[in-house]
């Protein structure tokens, strides 16, 4: 039966055959679906497969062969054997009685040849296909993510080239077709050299009905349709393997919270009215005092409460000497004690009623203590605490003047939200933002994420009305899918920046299919993370730089980008690092450039990039930027300067922050970075640019445009392009 689309959906499907094939090969305690099994399951999703059967003789094979028609393909059918060319267990281009009936016993023969044991099922007899294009689609059962299907070119190159591309399963018909045409090589999906294109449609339908077949039965672990034969009218899969596990125990994922539980949880977190100190010291050196030093030298507008049995007073604040004993409405309690006693405690905070937590001890899962973790996450909830941690820094919420950490305090208030789960990273987060004078709203240490993860944060920080962008460093992710569901919601409001660590292929092993072997490096994360609608950063400076940018810079309304330099080599550099971060140069027409042209000396050039050469005064670059800014054609602008005595590095910065602050004035905000070459002098008035709202950058043309290319990459995502 033809399955048939209902709203994205495929219905009509037949998965009682799916049902019967895989309680057979339950039965028979099999890892993998045979080939005639394997085209039982094709057909009941509409997948198309040659026409096809099972011989278990020579004179069986002839038979089928007839009723196929010729030429015919002879393939091994084995549950032990995979990869049939690489067991010589393949055929092809068989085109009589004769050649299939002397071909029958050889296969059977190459392919027991190196594994004596090996369960020899039959031989397949297939109908040969016409030629067309090689394309690979598949699915996997990713720990992270769950099921997620890959399309890319097929073949036996597929591994070398690695042009795939991943998404969520189950797909839309969108996304099914952004895979067919996200992939590097997919231009030739469309025609080339005269060949004519494939049937895309019919890719992205296969793509769909794979990524419903791998939802609807989670026990099939790997889909590789490896060869699918494009062609002009349709797509076929040449071969179908499928490899399932039945004994694999239903993977346990997080509890989920509803947003309003989650809100409620974060504002105690964030904006509590009260907080107690579990631990704290009076002690120079101790954790328990530098958190205390943080609070209250930090001005935090709520209560503190110390909370430590062989202490009176602690900075001026009444200690507490047991949990019980605190006051009601302590609204997190910050943890400055070992390990070994944070789970009893932490029942005790419950108890008190106090529902969030700062676990800032170490010694749990991080070092081997897997079990003592466990133990806390469980009574944890049993108590009614949701905690953020174990083994963090701490937490800082500037707008209330929330320095709940051991490290060294930050005030300096913006809106930017930055959390790691490494504690060297977050001490590299506050640097940057002190030595940038970066203004933050919240710098948060996730730590193990034995509760609290990015999906927690990600939902406060969308309504945070302190926070306009959000920064994470991560090095996994507990539940992968969740992320993506909270994430593709709060990047069309704000933009998130994720650095995520660990994209170092970890090499190649044995892998039962094409699939799982291109699923074991980091396109899978990056793919669904641009899935999400997240902007991925390649380093931690870019990272931070990210999320320094983007708050300021404003969306851009087109594609058109123009370039306008004071020298020559710089326009080269930055018209290669657009070229090479996706940016789009404008055509500058005829009357644009002779715009341009009135403001340029005759030895300038027009054209992109603008060159209004070394040797002009101020009012030059003011001119032409201004034309930039005014003509509606034009979405961003990349300037380019070059340290002269005509216009020193702080006139230029002073000149260009008036004029696009005058045109914001009139309503006209478009992205605006720059690049400075010159003496140390350009570092000032670099500084001097960000500081009025133009992220500008001193000794390099690629920062600045990668800055304005993740602009672009959010914008984009976010839908909110709409010039052209």
């Amino acid at each position: 039966m033809q399955p048939t689309m209902t709203e994205g959906r495929l219905s009509a499907i037949d998965d009682g055959t799916v049902r019967e094939v895989l309680d057979a090969v339950r039965t028979d305690g099999r890892s993998s679906l045979s080939a005639p099994e394997a085209k039982r399951v094709c057909d009941a999703y509409g997948i198309e497969v040659p026409q096809e059967g099972l011989a278990t003789s020579a004179d069986e094979a002839v038979s089928l062969a007839g009723e196929i028609g010729y030429p015919v393909v002879l393939k091994i059918v084995s549950p032990d054997i995979l990869h049939k060319t690489e067991a010589k267990g393949v055929l092809v281009g068989l085109d009589s009685e004769e050649a299939v009936s002397s071909g029958y016993d050889p296969i059977v023969e190459n392919a027991a040849a190196p594994t004596a044991d090996a369960s020899i099922t039959g031989v397949q007899v297939q109908r040969m296909l016409p030629e067309g294009m090689e394309v690979l689609i598949g699915a996997i059962a990713d720990p992270t993510f769950g099921p997620v299907v890959t399309f890319g070119l097929g073949g036996i190159l597929v591994e070398v080239l690695r042009d795939v591309t991943f998404r969520l399963a189950p797909t839309s018909p969108e996304d099914a077709m952004a895979m067919v045409d996200g992939i590097r090589t997919a231009e030739v999906l469309h025609g080339v050299r005269g060949r004519p294109g494939v049937d895309r449609q019919a890719l992205a339908d296969m793509i769909q009905r794979v990524s419903e077949l791998v939802t609807d039965f989670p026990e099939i672990t790997e889909v590789d349709l490896n060869p699918v034969l494009a062609q002009e009218d349709g797509a076929i899969a040449v071969d179908a393997r499928l490899v399932v596990d039945f004994e694999a125990e239903a993977e346990t994922r997080p509890p989920r919270y509803g947003k309003d539980e989650i809100l409620e949880t974060m504002n105690r977190l964030m904006r509590p009215r009260a907080i107690a100190v579990i631990g704290a010291s009076d002690q120079d050196g101790k954790i328990g005092n530098s958190v205390m030093k943080n609070l209250v030298n930090g001005g935090f507008e709520g209560e503190i409460y110390p909370v430590n049995p062989k202490a009176s007073e602690i900075l001026g604040k009444k200690v507490y000497a047991d949990v019980a004993d605190l006051p009601d409405g302590v609204d997190v309690a910050v943890f400055c004690i070992p390990a070994k006693f944070v789970v009893d405690t932490i029942a005790k905070v419950g108890d008190k009623g106090i529902a969030t937590a700062i676990l800032i001890p170490s010694g749990f899962a991080e070092t081997g203590e897997v079990e003592l973790q466990q133990q806390l996450v469980t009574t944890a909830r049993e108590h009614g605490v949701r905690f953020v941690g174990p083994n963090i820094y701490g937490v800082y919420y500037t707008p209330g003047k929330m320095s709940a950490a051991f490290t060294t305090p930050y005030d300096v208030q913006g809106p930017v939200a930055l959390a790691s789960q490494s504690g060297g990273i977050g001490m590299g987060i506050l640097g940057f933002s002190r030595s940038t004078k970066l203004g933050v709203s919240a710098i948060v240490g996730l730590g193990n994420k034995a509760d609290i993860d990015e999906d927690d944060l990600l939902t406060f920080f969308e309504d945070d009305e302190n926070t306009n962008c959000i920064a994470l460093h991560m090095e996994d992710l507990k539940d992968g899918r969740s992320f993506v569901e909270v994430a593709q919601r709060v990047s069309r409001k704000k933009p998130i920046v994720v650095l995520k660590a660990g994209a170092t292929p970890s090499g190649s092993k044995a892998a039962a299919s094409h699939t799982a072997a291109l699923a074991g490096d980091d396109k899978v994360y990056d793919d669904i993370l641009r899935q999400a609608g997240v902007v991925r950063a390649s380093g931690l400076n870019e990272m931070l730089q990210f999320a320094r940018c983007l708050p300021i810079l404003p969306t851009p309304t087109g594609e058109n980008i123009v370039i306008i330099t004071g020298a020559g080599g710089s326009g080269v550099l930055l018209s290669d690092a657009c070229y090479n971060t996706g940016l789009h140069l404008m055509d500058i027409p005829d009357d644009l450039n002779e715009a341009f042209m009135k403001f340029i000396p005759p030895f300038g050039a027009a054209g992109n990039p603008v060159d209004i050469t070394g040797g002009e005064p101020p009012e030059t670059y003011r001119n032409t930027v201004a034309l930039g800014l005014e003509d509606d054609r034009i979405h961003a602008l990349v300037l380019g300067y070059w340290h002269t005595i005509v216009t020193p590095p702080l006139v230029f910065a002073k000149v260009m922050s008036e004029v696009v602050e005058e045109y914001r004035q009139r309503g006209i905000e478009k992205p605006v970075v720059a690049s400075l070459a010159g003496d140390v002098e350009v570092e000032e008035a670099s500084q001097y640019l960000f500081e009025h709202g133009i992220p500008a950058f001193p000794y390099t043309t690629e920062t600045p445009v990668e800055v304005l290319a993740a602009k672009y990459r959010w914008a984009r995502m976010a839908g909110l392009l709409n010039g052209k």
